[in-house]
């Protein structure tokens, strides 16, 4: 049996299991979206809903999010959130300030964009929620093996979801996935990007490539720099929590 029928067997499962009617998930435009998306659709016999959710986001990455839904025709619904954004953040943004606890330093602006741009998946983690819970969906969320590893996704953001259907797929396996399911190949060749910020890549964030980080998933180090060898034992360290339920005092 190929990866996508056992994925999509499994799917189908899980919904069944739950007494779920179908599966919702946020269709990005990037080839694991596009990936779960058509894995949803051959799971529940397209009782499956996508969502785009543009938030000040690439304009690109909307279009290349029809070309999924057109080419699977994959239902579709698109919430805007730039308002909700803007006034969230706005809310918040004054009376933090005013609490004069912040005190300006270099870090500060890094801090301050990260943690704005992190309001986004929680948006629309809160969105595809709403829209699952009236249509008695599960959220299907986009995350890989590789990200999931390294805490390279939002916590309560696109980290908040009901199953990850690739969630035990490496970046180059989603892509071999991609091509086995019938992916646009413009997606297929698109650079990676969590879509936080304009011209941001994951690459680019995370310091080295999916293909150096999944060499060290497979304990292959020898051609990894030890600066990035350091760098990804680092993001697997800080993001532990993202991959555990809250602790709590022993009892």
């Amino acid at each position: 049996m190929s990866v996508a029928n056992k994925i999509a067997e499994w799917l189908n499962k899980q919904v069944a299991e739950a007494k779920a009617k179908g599966l919702v998930f946020g269709l990005s435009g990037g080839i694991d979206s596009a990936c779960v998306s058509r894995l949803s659709q051959l799971a529940t016999q397209n009782s499956c809903l996508g969502v785009i959710m543009p938030c000040h986001s690439n304009p690109q990455d909307e279009k290349d999010a029809l070309l999924v839904a057109s080419h699977f025709k994959i239902k579709t619904i698109r919430v805007p959130l730039e308002e909700a954004y803007d006034t969230l953040k706005g809310t918040i943004q004054k009376p933090l300030l005013d609490t004069k606890q912040l005190q300006h330093s270099p870090a500060d602006d890094t801090q301050s964009k990260v943690s704005s741009a992190n309001i986004k998946p929680r948006l629309r983690m809160s969105t595809l929620y709403l829209i699952a819970n009236r249509l008695n969906y599960l959220v299907a969320g986009t995350g890989n093996r590789s990200e999931i590893a390294i805490g390279y996704y939002t916590k309560y953001g696109d980290g908040g979801v009901d199953l990850l259907p690739i969630g035990q797929l490496v970046k180059r396996e989603v892509q071999d996935l991609a091509s086995e399911l019938g992916v646009p190949s413009p997606i297929i060749e698109k650079a990676p990007s969590a879509g936080l910020w304009l011209g941001q890549t994951d690459e680019k964030e995370m310091g080295f490539t999916y293909e150096e980080l999944e060499q060290f998933l497979n304990g292959e180090v020898k051609d990894i720099s030890p600066e990035k060898i350091d760098r990804i034992k680092h993001l697997m360290a800080i993001s532990a929590h993202k991959r555990s339920l809250p602790p709590m005092p022993p009892s």
